[in-house]
């Protein structure tokens, strides 16, 4: 019996043969954030548990849900306004505040004291944004020579120095072997009581 003897009875379609699917039902593959990967893991692996807002439960961090809370208009020199309603200004999302550019948008924490002068303390959260250009005078994150550090950035006369914010630390010449990168452009500080 040939090999040409065989065509016709092996091989092709039949009912009930072939992989099971292990969802119930064909997949397909799809590219995950590696961040997001361990949850959409443990999210399949307990399918009989899905959370009735399944899509929110995987948005990633840089879409967080609107979260807007009450803004009283009321100005606080020493005290707290009366929480009626006639002082309501309106709603405010620290989100779309704080962050306009959420995908160019990191936070890193301060370390030192050598921004105290722009209101930058050990242990703050700093938001920092990758999108804005880092002009004179702005405060920017930076590597020089592999070490990172918060300064303010000034350009003058072709030369380039970062500015610390304390009479104690003198500025940073960024000059020929001196390596500079900004990572980007702090537009604010979370500065916890």
């Amino acid at each position: 019996m040939g090999e040409s003897d065989n065509k016709g009875s092996h091989g092709g379609r039949r009912p009930g043969a072939g992989r099971r699917f292990k969802y119930g039902e064909p997949t397909r593959p799809i590219r995950v954030p590696r961040s997001l990967a361990p949850m959409v893991e443990r999210w399949l692996a307990g399918r009989g548990s899905v959370p009735a807002d399944g899509e929110a439960a995987l948005r990633p961090a840089l879409a967080p849900p609107p979260l807007a809370l009450l803004l009283y208009g009321a100005r606080v020199p020493a005290g707290f306004p009366s929480p009626a309603e006639e002082h309501v200004e309106g709603r405010l999302d620290l989100n779309r505040h704080l962050i306009p550019h959420p995908a160019a948008t990191f936070f890193v924490r301060a370390a030192g004291d050598s921004m105290l002068g722009a209101g930058i303390h050990p242990g703050d959260l700093l938001i920092v944004d990758r999108s804005l250009e880092p002009a004179h005078g702005r405060v920017v994150i930076a590597v020089v020579d592999n070490e990172l550090t918060v300064k303010r950035l000034h350009r003058r006369d072709g030369r380039i120095r970062l500015l610390a914010e304390n009479d104690r630390y003198p500025p940073i010449e960024i000059g020929n072997g001196v390596t500079l990168e900004i990572w980007g452009v702090v537009t604010g500080v979370v500065h916890a009581l």
